[in-house]
Protein backbone atom coordinates (compact mmCIF):
# COMPACT_ATOMS: atom_id res chain seq x y z
CA UNK A 1 0.00 0.00 0.00
CA UNK A 2 2.83 2.41 0.80
CA UNK A 3 4.22 2.19 -2.71
CA UNK A 4 0.81 2.85 -4.25
CA UNK A 5 0.51 5.95 -2.03
CA UNK A 6 3.96 7.15 -3.11
CA UNK A 7 2.94 6.84 -6.74
CA UNK A 8 -0.33 8.69 -6.14
CA UNK A 9 -2.42 5.75 -7.27
CA UNK A 10 -6.04 5.30 -6.20
CA UNK A 11 -7.24 1.70 -5.79
CA UNK A 12 -10.71 0.28 -6.29
CA UNK A 13 -12.27 -3.14 -6.56
CA UNK A 14 -15.31 -3.39 -8.84
CA UNK A 15 -17.61 -6.36 -8.36
CA UNK A 16 -21.20 -7.41 -9.15
CA UNK A 17 -21.55 -8.84 -5.61
CA UNK A 18 -24.04 -7.46 -3.10
CA UNK A 19 -23.05 -4.31 -1.22
CA UNK A 20 -23.26 -5.97 2.21
CA UNK A 21 -21.04 -8.85 1.05
CA UNK A 22 -18.47 -6.43 -0.27
CA UNK A 23 -18.41 -4.49 2.99
CA UNK A 24 -17.93 -7.68 5.00
CA UNK A 25 -15.05 -8.63 2.72
CA UNK A 26 -13.43 -5.21 3.06
CA UNK A 27 -13.71 -5.29 6.84
CA UNK A 28 -12.50 -8.87 7.24
CA UNK A 29 -9.45 -8.25 5.05
CA UNK A 30 -8.66 -4.83 6.49
CA UNK A 31 -8.67 -3.21 3.07
CA UNK A 32 -8.01 0.54 2.95
CA UNK A 33 -9.67 1.07 -0.44
CA UNK A 34 -13.33 0.85 -1.45
CA UNK A 35 -15.03 -2.18 -2.98
CA UNK A 36 -17.49 -0.75 -5.47
CA UNK A 37 -20.63 -2.52 -6.63
CA UNK A 38 -21.47 -2.73 -10.34
CA UNK A 39 -25.00 -4.22 -10.20
CA UNK A 40 -25.87 -3.89 -13.91
CA UNK A 41 -22.34 -4.87 -15.05
CA UNK A 42 -22.09 -1.69 -17.15
CA UNK A 43 -18.59 -0.78 -15.96
CA UNK A 44 -17.35 -4.36 -16.24
CA UNK A 45 -18.74 -4.56 -19.78
CA UNK A 46 -17.06 -1.26 -20.72
CA UNK A 47 -13.66 -2.82 -19.99
CA UNK A 48 -14.52 -5.86 -22.12
CA UNK A 49 -13.86 -8.36 -19.32
CA UNK A 50 -17.29 -9.92 -18.83
CA UNK A 51 -17.19 -13.71 -18.79
CA UNK A 52 -19.42 -14.49 -21.76
CA UNK A 53 -19.86 -18.09 -20.65
CA UNK A 54 -21.65 -17.11 -17.46
CA UNK A 55 -22.84 -13.68 -18.57
CA UNK A 56 -22.91 -12.63 -14.93
CA UNK A 57 -19.35 -12.42 -13.66
CA UNK A 58 -16.16 -10.74 -14.82
CA UNK A 59 -12.88 -12.47 -15.45
CA UNK A 60 -10.39 -11.68 -12.66
CA UNK A 61 -8.68 -8.63 -14.08
CA UNK A 62 -6.18 -5.92 -13.15
CA UNK A 63 -6.67 -2.61 -14.97
CA UNK A 64 -4.56 0.57 -14.84
CA UNK A 65 -6.40 3.69 -16.03
CA UNK A 66 -4.95 7.19 -16.43
CA UNK A 67 -6.59 10.40 -15.22
CA UNK A 68 -8.43 10.79 -18.53
CA UNK A 69 -9.99 7.35 -18.21
CA UNK A 70 -7.80 5.77 -20.90
CA UNK A 71 -6.91 2.14 -20.18
CA UNK A 72 -3.12 1.80 -20.11
CA UNK A 73 -2.73 -1.77 -18.82
CA UNK A 74 -4.97 -4.83 -18.65
CA UNK A 75 -4.16 -8.23 -17.17
CA UNK A 76 -6.93 -10.82 -17.58
CA UNK A 77 -6.59 -14.15 -15.75
CA UNK A 78 -8.73 -17.25 -16.09
CA UNK A 79 -7.94 -18.37 -12.56
CA UNK A 80 -8.89 -16.33 -9.49
CA UNK A 81 -5.85 -17.72 -7.68
CA UNK A 82 -3.48 -16.10 -10.19
CA UNK A 83 -2.46 -12.47 -10.03
CA UNK A 84 0.09 -10.38 -11.94
CA UNK A 85 3.35 -9.68 -10.18
CA UNK A 86 3.23 -6.27 -8.51
CA UNK A 87 6.37 -5.24 -10.39
CA UNK A 88 4.46 -5.72 -13.64
CA UNK A 89 1.70 -3.43 -12.38
CA UNK A 90 4.19 -0.85 -11.10
CA UNK A 91 5.92 -0.87 -14.50
CA UNK A 92 2.60 -0.04 -16.15
CA UNK A 93 2.01 2.79 -13.68
CA UNK A 94 5.51 4.12 -14.23
CA UNK A 95 4.88 4.18 -17.96
CA UNK A 96 2.13 6.77 -17.44
CA UNK A 97 4.68 9.24 -16.12
CA UNK A 98 6.67 9.06 -19.35
CA UNK A 99 5.66 11.01 -22.41
CA UNK A 100 4.20 8.95 -25.21
CA UNK A 101 6.35 8.12 -28.21
CA UNK A 102 6.18 10.78 -30.94
CA UNK A 103 4.55 10.35 -34.32
CA UNK A 104 1.41 8.79 -35.78
CA UNK A 105 0.45 5.13 -35.76
CA UNK A 106 -1.60 4.06 -38.79
CA UNK A 107 -3.90 1.13 -38.00
CA UNK A 108 -5.99 -0.73 -40.57
CA UNK A 109 -9.35 -2.02 -39.38
CA UNK A 110 -10.12 -4.96 -41.66
CA UNK A 111 -13.73 -5.63 -40.73
CA UNK A 112 -14.90 -2.04 -41.16
CA UNK A 113 -12.78 -0.83 -44.08
CA UNK A 114 -11.06 2.07 -42.35
CA UNK A 115 -7.67 3.38 -41.28
CA UNK A 116 -7.25 4.91 -37.82
CA UNK A 117 -4.61 7.61 -37.30
CA UNK A 118 -3.45 7.55 -33.68
CA UNK A 119 -1.39 10.34 -32.13
CA UNK A 120 1.21 8.38 -30.17
CA UNK A 121 1.90 11.19 -27.73
CA UNK A 122 -1.71 11.36 -26.53
CA UNK A 123 -2.80 7.85 -27.49
CA UNK A 124 -5.91 9.30 -29.13
CA UNK A 125 -7.45 8.46 -32.51
CA UNK A 126 -7.29 11.80 -34.31
CA UNK A 127 -8.84 10.65 -37.59
CA UNK A 128 -10.55 7.63 -39.13
CA UNK A 129 -10.34 7.46 -42.92
CA UNK A 130 -12.25 5.25 -45.37
CA UNK A 131 -10.36 2.63 -47.37
CA UNK A 132 -11.52 -0.12 -49.70
CA UNK A 133 -13.02 -3.41 -48.55
CA UNK A 134 -10.75 -5.51 -46.35
CA UNK A 135 -7.66 -3.32 -45.88
CA UNK A 136 -4.88 -5.70 -44.83
CA UNK A 137 -1.47 -4.01 -45.02
CA UNK A 138 -0.15 -0.45 -45.13
CA UNK A 139 3.22 1.16 -45.87
CA UNK A 140 4.27 4.71 -44.96
CA UNK A 141 6.59 6.72 -47.21
CA UNK A 142 10.10 7.46 -45.88
CA UNK A 143 9.17 11.12 -45.32
CA UNK A 144 6.01 10.11 -43.43
CA UNK A 145 3.72 12.19 -45.62
CA UNK A 146 1.92 9.36 -47.41
CA UNK A 147 0.60 5.93 -46.56
CA UNK A 148 -0.58 3.34 -49.07
CA UNK A 149 -3.19 0.73 -48.12
CA UNK A 150 -3.76 -2.61 -49.85
CA UNK A 151 -7.48 -3.33 -50.21
CA UNK A 152 -7.49 -7.12 -50.16
CA UNK A 153 -11.25 -7.60 -50.13
CA UNK A 154 -13.24 -10.22 -48.24
CA UNK A 155 -14.84 -13.62 -48.79
CA UNK A 156 -17.55 -12.13 -51.00
CA UNK A 157 -15.45 -9.65 -52.98
CA UNK A 158 -11.78 -9.85 -53.97
CA UNK A 159 -10.16 -6.42 -53.77
CA UNK A 160 -8.05 -4.87 -56.53
CA UNK A 161 -7.10 -1.39 -55.39
CA UNK A 162 -4.74 0.71 -53.30
CA UNK A 163 -5.80 3.69 -51.17
CA UNK A 164 -3.30 6.55 -50.85
CA UNK A 165 -3.56 8.61 -47.64
CA UNK A 166 -2.16 12.05 -46.82
CA UNK A 167 -1.18 11.70 -43.16
CA UNK A 168 -0.69 15.37 -42.07
CA UNK A 169 -3.92 16.38 -43.82
CA UNK A 170 -5.77 13.24 -42.65
CA UNK A 171 -7.46 12.69 -45.99
CA UNK A 172 -7.70 10.21 -48.84
CA UNK A 173 -5.64 11.45 -51.79
CA UNK A 174 -6.59 8.88 -54.39
CA UNK A 175 -7.57 5.28 -55.09
CA UNK A 176 -5.44 3.28 -57.52
CA UNK A 177 -7.29 0.64 -59.54
CA UNK A 178 -5.18 -2.47 -60.14
CA UNK A 179 -7.57 -3.84 -62.75
CA UNK A 180 -7.44 -7.62 -63.05
CA UNK A 181 -4.79 -7.99 -60.34
CA UNK A 182 -6.76 -9.11 -57.31
CA UNK A 183 -6.01 -9.51 -53.61
CA UNK A 184 -3.16 -7.02 -53.12
CA UNK A 185 -1.52 -7.64 -49.77
CA UNK A 186 2.10 -7.11 -48.72
CA UNK A 187 3.49 -3.67 -49.55
CA UNK A 188 6.68 -1.65 -49.12
CA UNK A 189 8.01 1.64 -50.47
CA UNK A 190 11.03 1.49 -52.78
CA UNK A 191 13.64 4.20 -52.28
CA UNK A 192 11.75 7.50 -52.26
CA UNK A 193 8.07 8.27 -51.85
CA UNK A 194 6.65 7.53 -55.30
CA UNK A 195 6.99 3.77 -55.90
CA UNK A 196 5.73 0.75 -53.97
CA UNK A 197 6.17 -2.99 -54.38
CA UNK A 198 2.95 -4.89 -53.68
CA UNK A 199 2.03 -8.57 -53.79
CA UNK A 200 -1.11 -9.63 -55.68
CA UNK A 201 -2.12 -13.12 -54.63
CA UNK A 202 -4.45 -14.08 -57.47
CA UNK A 203 -1.84 -13.07 -60.06
CA UNK A 204 1.05 -14.82 -58.27
CA UNK A 205 3.11 -11.70 -58.74
CA UNK A 206 4.63 -8.55 -57.29
CA UNK A 207 3.71 -5.23 -58.91
CA UNK A 208 5.83 -2.08 -58.92
CA UNK A 209 3.35 0.81 -58.81
CA UNK A 210 3.86 4.55 -59.25
CA UNK A 211 1.49 5.97 -56.65
CA UNK A 212 1.43 9.46 -58.18
CA UNK A 213 0.33 8.38 -61.66
CA UNK A 214 -1.40 5.20 -60.50
CA UNK A 215 0.43 3.21 -63.20
CA UNK A 216 1.78 -0.31 -62.82
CA UNK A 217 5.41 0.11 -63.91
CA UNK A 218 6.41 -3.54 -63.92
CA UNK A 219 5.36 -7.03 -62.88
CA UNK A 220 7.54 -9.75 -61.37
CA UNK A 221 6.09 -13.25 -61.35
CA UNK A 222 6.52 -15.47 -58.28
CA UNK A 223 4.80 -18.54 -59.79
CA UNK A 224 3.81 -19.45 -56.22
CA UNK A 225 0.49 -19.84 -54.43
CA UNK A 226 -0.76 -17.03 -52.16
CA UNK A 227 2.19 -14.64 -52.39
CA UNK A 228 1.29 -12.76 -49.24
CA UNK A 229 3.91 -10.65 -47.45
CA UNK A 230 7.17 -9.18 -48.71
CA UNK A 231 10.31 -7.52 -47.40
CA UNK A 232 12.86 -5.48 -49.35
CA UNK A 233 16.56 -5.42 -48.49
CA UNK A 234 17.93 -2.12 -47.11
CA UNK A 235 19.78 -1.45 -50.38
CA UNK A 236 16.53 -1.89 -52.32
CA UNK A 237 17.99 -4.47 -54.69
CA UNK A 238 16.14 -7.62 -53.64
CA UNK A 239 12.64 -8.49 -52.48
CA UNK A 240 11.75 -11.60 -50.51
CA UNK A 241 8.14 -12.80 -50.77
CA UNK A 242 6.46 -15.25 -48.37
CA UNK A 243 4.06 -17.61 -50.15
CA UNK A 244 1.48 -19.16 -47.81
CA UNK A 245 0.06 -21.69 -50.26
CA UNK A 246 3.41 -22.96 -51.52
CA UNK A 247 5.22 -22.84 -48.18
CA UNK A 248 8.10 -21.00 -49.78
CA UNK A 249 9.98 -17.73 -50.16
CA UNK A 250 10.48 -16.12 -53.57
CA UNK A 251 13.64 -14.08 -54.14
CA UNK A 252 13.33 -11.28 -56.71
CA UNK A 253 16.08 -9.17 -58.27
CA UNK A 254 14.45 -5.73 -58.40
CA UNK A 255 17.22 -4.17 -60.52
CA UNK A 256 17.04 -6.82 -63.23
CA UNK A 257 13.33 -7.44 -62.77
CA UNK A 258 13.66 -11.20 -62.58
CA UNK A 259 13.01 -14.18 -60.31
CA UNK A 260 16.15 -15.57 -58.68
CA UNK A 261 14.80 -18.48 -56.64
CA UNK A 262 11.86 -20.13 -54.92
CA UNK A 263 13.01 -21.64 -51.64
CA UNK A 264 10.83 -24.08 -49.64
CA UNK A 265 10.73 -22.97 -45.99
CA UNK A 266 7.71 -24.57 -44.35
CA UNK A 267 3.97 -24.97 -44.55
CA UNK A 268 2.12 -21.65 -44.41
CA UNK A 269 5.08 -19.29 -44.92
CA UNK A 270 3.67 -15.84 -44.10
CA UNK A 271 5.48 -13.39 -41.83
CA UNK A 272 8.79 -12.03 -43.09
CA UNK A 273 11.39 -9.43 -42.14
CA UNK A 274 15.03 -8.63 -42.89
CA UNK A 275 17.68 -7.67 -40.35
CA UNK A 276 18.86 -4.02 -40.53
CA UNK A 277 22.25 -5.10 -41.91
CA UNK A 278 20.47 -6.91 -44.74
CA UNK A 279 22.20 -10.21 -44.01
CA UNK A 280 19.37 -12.42 -42.72
CA UNK A 281 15.72 -13.02 -43.58
CA UNK A 282 13.35 -14.37 -40.91
CA UNK A 283 10.22 -16.17 -42.15
CA UNK A 284 7.36 -17.50 -40.01
CA UNK A 285 5.77 -20.74 -41.22
CA UNK A 286 2.42 -20.54 -39.49
CA UNK A 287 1.07 -24.05 -40.25
CA UNK A 288 4.41 -25.73 -39.53
CA UNK A 289 4.92 -23.83 -36.24
CA UNK A 290 8.46 -22.97 -37.31
CA UNK A 291 10.65 -20.02 -38.24
CA UNK A 292 13.17 -20.20 -41.08
CA UNK A 293 16.30 -18.04 -40.99
CA UNK A 294 17.73 -17.46 -44.46
CA UNK A 295 21.08 -16.04 -45.55
CA UNK A 296 20.06 -13.10 -47.76
CA UNK A 297 23.18 -13.33 -49.95
CA UNK A 298 23.77 -17.05 -50.46
CA UNK A 299 20.07 -17.94 -50.00
CA UNK A 300 21.10 -20.87 -47.79
CA UNK A 301 18.81 -21.83 -44.91
CA UNK A 302 20.77 -21.11 -41.75
CA UNK A 303 18.32 -22.60 -39.28
CA UNK A 304 14.75 -23.77 -38.76
CA UNK A 305 13.45 -22.88 -35.30
CA UNK A 306 10.35 -24.34 -33.59
CA UNK A 307 7.85 -21.64 -32.61
CA UNK A 308 4.37 -22.66 -31.54
CA UNK A 309 1.62 -21.75 -31.94
CA UNK A 310 0.68 -20.29 -35.37
CA UNK A 311 3.57 -17.81 -35.82
CA UNK A 312 2.16 -15.22 -38.20
CA UNK A 313 4.39 -12.10 -38.24
CA UNK A 314 8.06 -11.33 -37.56
CA UNK A 315 9.69 -7.97 -36.85
CA UNK A 316 13.37 -7.28 -36.17
CA UNK A 317 14.24 -4.52 -33.69
CA UNK A 318 16.13 -1.49 -35.10
CA UNK A 319 19.35 -2.57 -33.35
CA UNK A 320 19.10 -6.01 -34.98
CA UNK A 321 19.45 -7.82 -31.66
CA UNK A 322 15.93 -9.20 -31.23
CA UNK A 323 13.15 -10.61 -33.38
CA UNK A 324 9.51 -10.38 -32.28
CA UNK A 325 7.09 -13.05 -33.53
CA UNK A 326 3.32 -12.89 -32.96
CA UNK A 327 1.38 -16.11 -32.39
CA UNK A 328 -2.29 -16.03 -33.33
CA UNK A 329 -3.32 -19.23 -31.56
CA UNK A 330 -1.64 -18.72 -28.19
CA UNK A 331 -2.20 -14.96 -28.04
CA UNK A 332 1.38 -13.95 -27.30
CA UNK A 333 4.57 -12.54 -28.80
CA UNK A 334 7.82 -14.51 -28.67
CA UNK A 335 11.17 -12.73 -28.47
CA UNK A 336 14.18 -14.33 -30.12
CA UNK A 337 17.84 -13.46 -29.71
CA UNK A 338 18.87 -12.74 -33.30
CA UNK A 339 22.47 -13.86 -32.71
CA UNK A 340 21.78 -17.20 -31.02
CA UNK A 341 18.38 -17.68 -32.73
CA UNK A 342 16.95 -18.86 -29.42
CA UNK A 343 13.59 -17.90 -27.95
CA UNK A 344 14.30 -15.94 -24.77
CA UNK A 345 10.81 -15.01 -23.60
CA UNK A 346 7.09 -14.93 -24.37
CA UNK A 347 5.01 -11.84 -23.77
CA UNK A 348 1.31 -12.64 -23.20
CA UNK A 349 -1.16 -10.12 -24.56
CA UNK A 350 -3.49 -10.85 -21.60
CA UNK A 351 -6.56 -10.06 -23.66
CA UNK A 352 -9.61 -12.18 -24.37
CA UNK A 353 -11.52 -12.29 -27.65
CA UNK A 354 -15.13 -11.56 -26.80
CA UNK A 355 -16.48 -11.26 -30.35
CA UNK A 356 -15.19 -13.34 -33.26
CA UNK A 357 -17.98 -13.08 -35.83
CA UNK A 358 -17.24 -11.21 -39.05
CA UNK A 359 -13.47 -11.53 -38.68
CA UNK A 360 -10.95 -13.31 -40.88
CA UNK A 361 -10.09 -16.06 -38.41
CA UNK A 362 -13.50 -16.09 -36.71
CA UNK A 363 -13.42 -18.30 -33.62
CA UNK A 364 -10.65 -20.55 -34.96
CA UNK A 365 -8.34 -19.70 -32.07
CA UNK A 366 -10.90 -19.72 -29.27
CA UNK A 367 -10.42 -16.94 -26.75
CA UNK A 368 -7.06 -15.80 -28.14
CA UNK A 369 -6.92 -12.09 -28.92
CA UNK A 370 -5.24 -13.14 -32.22
CA UNK A 371 -2.19 -10.85 -32.25
CA UNK A 372 -1.03 -10.37 -35.84
CA UNK A 373 0.50 -7.09 -36.99
CA UNK A 374 3.64 -5.84 -35.24
CA UNK A 375 5.27 -2.44 -35.63
CA UNK A 376 8.41 -1.40 -33.79
CA UNK A 377 8.83 2.33 -33.17
CA UNK A 378 12.03 3.74 -34.74
CA UNK A 379 13.22 4.67 -31.24
CA UNK A 380 13.47 0.95 -30.48
CA UNK A 381 11.67 1.30 -27.14
CA UNK A 382 8.09 0.36 -28.02
CA UNK A 383 6.46 -2.32 -30.12
CA UNK A 384 2.81 -2.09 -31.14
CA UNK A 385 0.87 -5.34 -31.58
CA UNK A 386 -2.56 -5.47 -33.25
CA UNK A 387 -4.95 -7.90 -31.54
CA UNK A 388 -7.40 -8.64 -34.34
CA UNK A 389 -10.04 -10.35 -32.20
CA UNK A 390 -9.89 -7.90 -29.29
CA UNK A 391 -9.83 -4.56 -31.17
CA UNK A 392 -6.85 -3.48 -29.07
CA UNK A 393 -3.29 -2.42 -29.89
CA UNK A 394 -0.91 -3.60 -27.17
CA UNK A 395 2.13 -1.45 -26.38
CA UNK A 396 5.12 -3.59 -25.44
CA UNK A 397 7.95 -1.90 -23.56
CA UNK A 398 11.15 -3.17 -25.16
CA UNK A 399 13.23 -2.13 -22.14
CA UNK A 400 11.25 -4.24 -19.65
CA UNK A 401 9.60 -6.67 -22.11
CA UNK A 402 6.15 -6.23 -20.59
CA UNK A 403 2.92 -4.91 -22.02
CA UNK A 404 2.47 -1.57 -20.32
CA UNK A 405 -0.15 0.20 -22.41
CA UNK A 406 -3.04 -0.16 -24.82
CA UNK A 407 -4.54 1.77 -27.72
CA UNK A 408 -7.96 1.33 -29.27
CA UNK A 409 -8.70 1.61 -32.97
CA UNK A 410 -11.54 0.05 -34.97
CA UNK A 411 -12.88 -3.44 -35.62
CA UNK A 412 -10.30 -6.15 -36.37
CA UNK A 413 -7.05 -4.14 -36.39
CA UNK A 414 -4.16 -5.74 -38.25
CA UNK A 415 -1.87 -3.81 -40.63
CA UNK A 416 0.30 -1.14 -38.98
CA UNK A 417 2.59 1.63 -40.20
CA UNK A 418 4.39 4.59 -38.63
CA UNK A 419 4.76 8.21 -39.67
CA UNK A 420 7.00 10.68 -37.85
CA UNK A 421 4.50 13.40 -38.83
CA UNK A 422 1.38 14.32 -36.90
CA UNK A 423 -2.03 15.29 -38.21
CA UNK A 424 -2.08 19.07 -38.53
CA UNK A 425 -4.42 20.88 -36.10
CA UNK A 426 -7.68 21.70 -37.80
CA UNK A 427 -7.23 19.00 -40.45
CA UNK A 428 -9.02 15.71 -40.49
CA UNK A 429 -12.06 17.16 -42.22
CA UNK A 430 -12.29 13.96 -44.21
CA UNK A 431 -12.13 11.89 -41.06
CA UNK A 432 -15.07 9.93 -39.84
Amino acid sequence: MDRFRELGVALWVISPDKAEDLEKMRASMGLEFPLLRDPDLSTIRSYGILNQESGKTPHPTTVVVDVDGVVRYVRVDRDYKRRPALEEVFAAIGNLARAGAPGTLIVLNKAEGTASLIDLTSGEVVATLPTGVGPHEVAASPDGRLAVVTNYGDREQAGSSLTVLDIPAARVLRTIDLGDDHKPHGIQFLGGSTRVAVTVEDSKAVLIVDIESGRVLSRLETAQEISHMLAVTPDGRRAFVANIGSGSVTVLDLDAGKLLANIPTGEGAEGIDITPDGRQVWITNRAADTITVLDAASLAILETIPSSSFPIRARVTPDGRSVLVSHARSGDVAVFDAATRKEVRRIPMNLTAEVTEGRLFGGRFGESSVPIGILIHPNGRQAYVANANADIISIVNLDTWVTDGFLTAGKEPDGLAYSALNVKPGDGGHAR
